[in-house]
């Protein structure tokens, strides 16, 4: 017998509403930067890196400007590693560029407790010392245990404990939708 634990779930974005706040963000992304040649954005997989490859293409369409993209895998870096359930799906951080000097863009699709993206900058400051590092995401949850904020968010959804944001992107999942699960 299989047991639900899902007791409710709500869609809070569709595919076009996604497709709108990643454009926005990448133009904010943008706008906020003095020297767009000194920037890269750095997605955290799994997510973070779909959706960081997206605003590499809205970029490079709408402003003509090849940013560099890396990609973080934190698995190893989290320190909650030795207690998560499960078996991680574990790939290489790839960083194709110095990252010294550069102004990095962290790309991540969901903001909860602040855990995922510390240990991002721990991996990232592994590969040099970049000038600045902001953080972008595509929904900010709340419910912050560390003293990490975004600076570019794209939808804010107030949870309570027993909610999670799920994004599910077509590249991995078949679809574009986010969607807020209640256990």
């Amino acid at each position: 017998m299989e047991i639900n634990l899902h007791k409710n779930k709500s869609i809070l974005l569709n595919k076009e509403q996604i497709s709108n706040l990643i454009l926005r963000l990448s133009h904010e992304i943008i706008e906020s930067q003095k020297n767009i040649d000194s920037i890269a954005v750095v997605g955290i997989r799994t997510r973070g890196e779909i959706i960081a490859k997206r605003i590499i293409q809205n970029i490079y369409e709408n402003y003509k400007k090849k940013i560099d993209l890396g990609i973080l895998d934190v698995t190893f870096y989290r320190d909650d590693f030795s207690e998560n359930l499960g078996s991680p799906k574990v790939g290489p951080s790839d960083i194709p560029f110095n990252v010294n000097n550069k102004n990095i863009i962290l790309i991540d699709d969901v903001l909860y407790t602040g855990r995922t993206v510390r240990a991002a900058m721990d991996e990232l400051f592994a590969f040099g010392r970049p000038d600045s590092i902001k953080l972008g995401v595509l929904v900010d949850r709340g419910h912050r245990e560390l003293p990490i904020r975004a600076d570019f968010i794209g939808k804010n959804f107030p949870t309570s404990d027993n909610e999670h944001v799920h994004v599910l992107v077509s590249e991995i999942d078949g679809e574009d939708k986010v969607n807020l699960v209640k256990y």
